[in-house]
């Protein structure tokens, strides 16, 4: 399920001089944003909560899902190079899993290590704030990953796309209209945080069990289909 030649050739397209200058930018700006605040409010934590809250894991986390799942596969369906890779002996479920795991990978290390750096830096970790944010983005990255591998195996658009989800449903509906919340990765993410914290600082409208259930269907589905619509894709190349 997982082929190596297929992983390199994906981090070598994500890791590319344009795209990683974008997947730096965000973390550096968390960083910079956290050192800001916490030199001029101090050690707060309800600061810290509401600066990787309405940041980290409502605008960072989705942003760079975004890049890196559309980035894992929808420049090789637009350039038409995904032919050379379909011609090789590889399953296309093969294909799809092992870019979908370059592409959490690389949204992990770029949301999750930085959001950690940023809770550590905002409040020490002080009730557990850091380590339930970076859990948060750590199964966050999961799920965007996966849906926005499949955008780009459906749109030739999923950037635009992916944007208008991420900063439109994610950040601003996922934040502030309760009726979208229970659709929202960010709560679903925040259900678990809400566990690791404890407490009535971190928060989520959506209990647990649903959030993992949830979390866990949408990114099955979503690897799924994406298989299904490259599957379709060589038939139609073939014919």
């Amino acid at each position: 399920m997982y082929d190596p030649t297929v992983a390199r050739l994906t981090y070598r397209a994500l890791l590319g001089r344009r795209r990683a200058l974008i997947l730096f930018a965000l973390p550096v700006l968390l960083i910079g944003i956290s050192a800001l605040v916490r030199g001029l409010t101090g050690a707060d934590d309800q600061t810290a909560t509401d600066v990787l809250g309405g940041f980290a894991l409502a605008t960072m986390v989705p942003l760079i899902g975004v890049i890196a799942g559309t980035g894992a596969i929808g420049p090789e369906i637009d350039d038409g190079s995904v032919v050379y890779l379909l011609s090789k002996p590889v399953k296309r479920p093969t294909i799809i899993f092992t870019k979908l795991i370059v592409a959490v990978a690389v949204t992990m290390v770029f949301s999750a290590v930085p959001t950690l750096i940023a809770g550590l830096i905002l409040n020490g970790n002080g009730q557990q704030i850091a380590v339930a944010y970076t859990v948060a983005a750590l199964v966050a990255s999961i799920a965007y990953a996966a849906i926005f591998l499949l955008l780009g195996t459906v749109t030739r658009h999923a950037v635009v796309f992916g944007l208008v989800y991420a900063l439109v449903w994610e950040a601003l509906f996922g934040s502030l209209v309760a009726g979208a919340r229970t659709l929202s990765v960010q709560q679903w993410s925040l259900a678990v945080a809400h566990k690791v914290a404890g407490g009535d600082l971190v928060t989520s409208d959506v209990g647990l069990p649903l959030a993992t259930v949830l979390l866990v269907a949408v990114t099955v589905l979503a690897t799924w289909y994406a298989g299904q619509k490259l599957r379709a894709l060589t038939l139609a190349g073939e014919e």
